[in-house]
């Protein structure tokens, strides 16, 4: 391997490593809490399909993946508050 080849192959690595460190940080690919091989697979999938969602968004707007994913979760989270399914009383 010339080392122009190596170069170009240790770019793309980087490349890699960073969709690597998203898709953990961002979709939580890393914390199923399940056992069978199907659940860990669906998970996987799941996961890659949420992150490339987010990717695509990413490249036709420019917001990063981050704050995508925050826009997302504050807006299930006041549309949930505007209608509860659950309402919890006080006890005391």
């Amino acid at each position: 391997m010339t080392e122009e080849k190596r170069k170009e192959m240790e770019r793309k690595g980087w490349g890699i490593e960073v969709y690597r460190q998203g898709l953990k940080q961002c979709c939580r690919v890393e914390k199923a809490q399940v056992r069978k091989a199907v659940s860990i697979l669906r998970h996987l999938l799941l996961a890659l399909r949420a992150f490339l969602r987010l990717e695509v968004y990413r490249l036709r707007t420019g917001v990063r993946w981050y704050e995508a994913k925050l826009a997302i979760l504050w807006e299930a989270i006041r549309a949930y508050l505007a209608n509860p399914l659950y309402v919890l009383h006080p006890t005391a």
